[in-house]
C-alpha cells in the first residue's frame, strides 16, 4: 500500500512537472497524448489524477475559442517546488527528453487551430486560427461545400499555417 501511494504521489508529480515545463495551457487530450506515449500513466489512471488535481487547486482549466485547457497554478508550482525532488531521475529525464523533441509540435498544436461545423446539410464553415501569446494573428471562417473540402482545409492549415498565413497577409497588404 505505500508503494501504491508513493507511485500516485509521483505520476502527480510528473504531471505537475509536465505542465510547468510546457509552460502553456494544453489540452486534455495533449497532454494525455504525451502521458500514453511515453507509457507513464495508463488512460484511466491519468484521467483520474488529473481530475484529482484539478479539485485540489493544482490544476485548473481555462477557457477560450470554445476550447478547455489544462494549466498548471500557483499552488501547483509551489507544490512542485516543495516535492518536485521526489520524482525520479528517470521519469524527469524520459520527460524533458520528450517536451524537448516535441515542444514546437505541441505549441503549434495548441497556438493553430482548425474545426468545422455543419451548417446546413450541404454547407460546412471552417474555422482556421493562429494564435501568438494570446494574440490572435488571424481568425478565419470559410464556407464550402462538402465534408471532404472542409476535412482537406483543415488538414491544410495544420501542416501550412505559416505559408498560408504569410500568403493571405501579403495579399492584403499589396
Amino acid at each position: 500500500m505505500f508503494e501504491d501511494t508513493l507511485e500516485l504521489a509521483e505520476n502527480k508529480l510528473l504531471l505537475l512537472y509536465i505542465f510547468d515545463k510546457i509552460k502553456i495551457p494544453i489540452t486534455n487530450n495533449k497532454i494525455t497524448q504525451i502521458i500514453l506515449e511515453n507509457n507513464f500513466i495508463n488512460y484511466f489512471t491519468l484521467q483520474q489524477y488529473i481530475s484529482e488535481l484539478i479539485s485540489s487547486n493544482f490544476l485548473k482549466y481555462t477557457e477560450g475559442e470554445n476550447k478547455h485547457r489544462l494549466e498548471i497554478t500557483e499552488k501547483g508550482k509551489k507544490v512542485l517546488s516543495l516535492f518536485g525532488n521526489r520524482l525520479s531521475r528517470n521519469k524527469i529525464d524520459a520527460a524533458d527528453e520528450y517536451l524537448t523533441n516535441n515542444i514546437n509540435i505541441i505549441k503549434k498544436d495548441v497556438t493553430i487551430t482548425s474545426d468545422y461545423t455543419i451548417e446546413n446539410k450541404d454547407k460546412f464553415i471552417v474555422n482556421l486560427k493562429a494564435v501568438d501569446n494570446n494574440i490572435v494573428l488571424i481568425d478565419l471562417k470559410i464556407t464550402v461545400d462538402s465534408n471532404k473540402q472542409a476535412r482537406d482545409l483543415c488538414a491544410k492549415w495544420k501542416n501550412n499555417s505559416s505559408e498560408i498565413y504569410s500568403k493571405i497577409l501579403g495579399i492584403l497588404t499589396n
